[in-house]
């Protein structure tokens, strides 16, 4: 019975936590700016760029389009997320391996 009851428990409180955030569709619903128009902007920014990931997410108050860019020739990764209502690029960050394992460690634990 503890089990099951500990189980329940566990499922309330994941329903509870995954609830709060949008998903990727009711994000993608209320952008204007495509995920191919807003790669374009982001691959402007960063020269011989590649995107490696890219995703839609709400960040400081924002609706963005966050991507991961790879530039020949170095391990950093250019992160640079683009606002998806206007299209304005809101960040630009360089993150160095140590700070993508960070970065990976933390999204992990949540």
């Amino acid at each position: 019975m503890l089990s099951l009851t500990f189980g329940m428990v566990l499922g309330f409180a994941a329903t509870g936590t995954f609830a709060a955030q949008p998903s990727e569709v009711e994000l993608m619903k209320q952008a204007k700016i495509t995920k191919g128009k807003a790669e374009q902007i982001a691959l402007a920014k960063v020269s011989h760029g590649i995107v490696r990931s890219a995703e839609i997410e709400k960040e400081k108050g924002r609706i963005v389009w966050s991507f991961d860019i790879a530039r020949p020739g170095t391990h950093d990764i250019t992160e640079i997320l683009v606002d998806a209502k206007t299209g304005k690029i809101i960040s630009t960050q360089t993150e160095s391996p140590r700070d993508q394992a960070k970065e990976a460690a933390a999204d992990k634990k949540r």
